[in-house]
């Protein structure tokens, strides 16, 4: 079993910033792949930013320049620094991970944190 909890979330006026943590733990042999999505009411996931296990990362347009995503390898730990938040940033942020939980040729597993909300005043 793997769990995925998220920290970091919060309120926070426009222009401010904040820093998401997600520690992944459990049974896990390596991470492929460890990044956050946000999520409106109604609407699908949208990716904000992945970053593989060898450090090669992307972002969504609407975030790129303000958020920057990092990993610990050797915590299970990914991160996300929002700088510049702006009010349409308030959502849910999900932290997402692709996990291979055994070694040699297998599936990999994608595991989802339970949310943390983020809020961004006027």
């Amino acid at each position: 079993q793997v769990q995925l909890v998220e920290s970091g979330g919060g309120l926070v006026q426009a222009g401010g910033s904040l820093r998401l943590s997600c520690a992944a733990s459990g049974s896990i042999f390596s991470i492929e792949r460890m990044g956050w999505y946000r999520q409106a009411p109604g609407m699908q996931r949208e990716l904000v930013a992945a970053i593989t296990s060898g450090g090669t990362t992307n972002y969504a347009d609407s975030v790129k320049g303000r958020f920057t995503i990092s990993r610990d390898n050797a915590k299970n730990t990914v991160y996300l620094q929002m700088n510049s938040l702006k009010p349409e940033d308030t959502l849910v942020y999900y932290c997402n991970a692709l996990i291979k939980t055994k070694g040699g040729p297998g599936p990999v597993y994608q595991y989802w944190g339970q949310g943390t909300q983020v809020t961004v005043s006027s």
